[in-house]
């Protein structure tokens, strides 16, 4: 079933602390999602492993910062990475509709020079 919003092409957005759309920004909601469990992973581990209510609940914190910053950076990286790849072969695309069939044309200049080998 579809609510409201998804029934107009739009999804609902939610806001984290106000200011960070989740819904829009690229990454921010896995970065999130991962986040949470790794504090949840961390702050309960070390419960288990020392019994401290309150040093549990630091660790979980960190543990949410941690790993909130490390799976951000690291989609913003291969979302950045993608998009150098995709600019590259679009160049490489336009240059070759651009030069195809003229004298500047690379493969029609690789052809000639193994003809003449």
């Amino acid at each position: 079933m579809t609510g409201e919003g998804e029934a107009d092409g739009q999804r609902k957005s939610f806001k984290l602390l106000g200011i960070l759309d989740v819904g829009t920004i690229p990454c921010a909601r896995e970065s999130v999602l991962y986040g949470s469990l790794g504090a949840l992973t961390l702050g309960l581990g070390h419960f288990l492993a020392t019994s401290r209510v309150r040093r549990s609940c630091h660790f979980g914190a960190g543990g949410f910062i941690l790993t909130t910053l490390g799976c951000w950076f690291y989609c913003r990286y291969n979302n950045a990475k993608l998009r150098i790849q995709q600019q590259i072969i679009k160049e490489g695309l336009k240059n070759k509709i651009l030069f195809e069939g003229t004298q500047f044309d690379p493969e029609k200049q690789k052809a000639s020079t193994e003809r003449s080998n």
